[in-house]
């Protein structure tokens, strides 16, 4: 865990700076937020708060640190002082790590000091963004592999030791069920997974005795690594034959496949296997799998029982980032007053929405997520969350579209106090726990909303008090960029 405070974007210093001469540390409210899902998809996964609350509460400016800064001549001595006890003292709400989340929706909201809201930005953004990114990726392999078993082996392609660990941690939350990265099962508590690689079997004089000594060493159950020098006239047969020396002994054995055409070679590799009698051996694959591969082997109906992914798992693939953004929504005035606030765009999808807000899932009877909705801090919904209660709620652009629902099962409030004045409020679930809640949200969308290809957009929706807050700030901004005498 990295605790230096110069963890942020140098303009986050410099406006502290700027802040701190004004005299305008003044309580804040930011709020983390994504535009849209990455890799096309029609669900995201939260992660990285763990970590992020670890950070929070060690972030600090070392004296090494200081000099630093003092090195760069940018810097007053009296503001250099005052970051010497820097600390944040804020309060932080945030989602349940591992919830199923979508775009426009407040994931954490910030409120303390304008200069220590700041200074967490960059810091905020790098752990959330990169953890959503892999949980996400990792969710989407788990469903393509029909919730099978799906291995991270992604850390010799990973990002360096930082990206490696954090990937870890992420996948195992979006459903792998261990990883290669044995620093990644010591820290975290994920269970650690691997077979052998080609270069044991090539180490040894023949395939047979290469297969045979792992045996001997690993007898519960050994994993045989077949395509080294040919699949199915070598690797198959030499692992028919000390497989059936393994389950002489009361023990299974597995096979894995980790080049070729994976879903033809699967199916004849089965069919030896069962020739030979051993139906219960278990046939792993790897090699550049991502979900549409996976998918694409599962409709076929492919023999596979587990999944090793690496490199488009831990790295994102074909999707570089994880799309947050932190904005300020509510300031305070001179004389305390909390004042809204909204960052108007040309592009109504980039124009925010201002003040306090929650974050409610709307269930219906069945316990099935029928769409969020944001509400200020006092509007009518989240004063009385009833069911039987009728609502308007109005898309995030705050346009002409809206939908009517009538409560029919629970509303629940996503948005929970972790931070009260710089320190925990409750102790932090373990990674399985968040693995669990994971699953256990997915369960709660419909299939529509997690398919691949065109998925169903999942409604997240506005309050009729706060699309007229938003709306009264646009017209006011507006306002003032009308000419004097128009």
């Amino acid at each position: 865990m990295i605790s230096s405070a110069l963890l942020t974007d140098f303009y986050s210093l410099t406006m502290a700076q700027g802040y701190w001469k004004n005299k305008m540390d003044k309580r804040a409210v930011f709020e983390m937020f994504f535009r849209r899902h990455p890799f096309g998809g029609g669900f995201s996964v939260f992660a990285g708060l763990g970590p992020l609350l670890e950070t929070l509460q060690n972030f600090s400016f070392s004296a090494g640190d200081i000099d630093y800064l003092e090195s760069l001549k940018f810097f007053e001595k009296p503001f250099l002082d005052y970051l010497r006890d820097f600390r944040f003292t804020g309060s932080l709400w945030a989602m349940d790590e591992g919830t199923v989340i979508f775009p426009q929706e407040p994931l954490i909201r910030i409120s303390g000091g304008l200069i220590e809201c700041q200074i967490i930005e960059g810091m905020l953004l790098n752990i959330i963004n990169f953890q959503s990114l892999i949980a996400t990726k990792t969710a989407r392999v788990w469903l393509a592999a029909g919730k099978g078993s799906v291995m991270e082996f992604g850390l010799r392609r990973a990002q360096g030791p930082d990206g490696a660990m954090s990937a870890s941690r992420a996948a195992f939350i979006g459903g792998a069920a261990g990883t290669s990265n044995v620093l990644a099962g010591k820290e975290f508590g994920i269970p650690v997974l691997g077979t052998m690689a080609h270069s044991w079997i090539m180490a040894f004089p023949s395939e047979e005795e290469a297969f045979q000594a792992y045996a001997d060493i690993y007898p519960e159950f050994p994993v045989f690594l077949i395509d080294t020098y040919d699949t199915l006239r070598s690797g198959t047969p030499n692992a028919i034959k000390v497989g059936k020396r393994v389950v002489a002994k009361g023990k299974n054995f597995g096979v894995r496949l980790d080049s070729g055409d994976i879903h033809y070679l699967s199916v004849q590799v089965r069919r030896l296997l069962d020739e030979a009698g051993f139906t219960n051996a278990r046939i792993s694959v790897s090699n550049d799998l991502d979900e549409s591969i996976i998918q694409t082997l599962t409709d076929a109906g492919a023999p596979i029982n587990s999944w090793g992914v690496g490199t488009r798992m831990v790295t994102g693939g074909d999707e570089a980032a994880f799309t947050g953004v932190y904005k300020l929504t509510v300031r305070e005035d001179a004389s305390g007053k909390p004042i809204p606030t909204i960052k108007f765009s040309d592009n109504p999808e980039k124009t925010t929405n201002p003040g306090l807000k929650q974050v409610w899932r709307l269930r219906d009877s069945q316990g099935m997520s029928v769409a969020d909705v944001l509400s200020l801090e006092n509007d009518s919904l989240t004063k009385s969350p009833k069911r039987g209660n009728r609502y308007v709620f109005w898309h995030p652009s705050a346009d002409y579209r809206h939908f009517y629902h009538t409560l029919d099962g629970v509303a629940e409030p996503l948005l929970k106090l972790r931070l009260e004045n710089g320190g925990l409020t409750s102790p932090q679930p373990s990674l399985e726990e968040i693995r669990r809640h994971t699953k256990a949200e997915l369960e709660t969308f419909d299939n529509s909303y997690k398919r691949l290809l065109n998925p169903h957009i999942y409604k997240v929706s506005i309050t009729e008090e706060l699309r007229q807050l938003k709306l009264d700030l646009i017209q006011e901004y507006l306002g003032d960029l009308r000419p004097e005498h128009e």
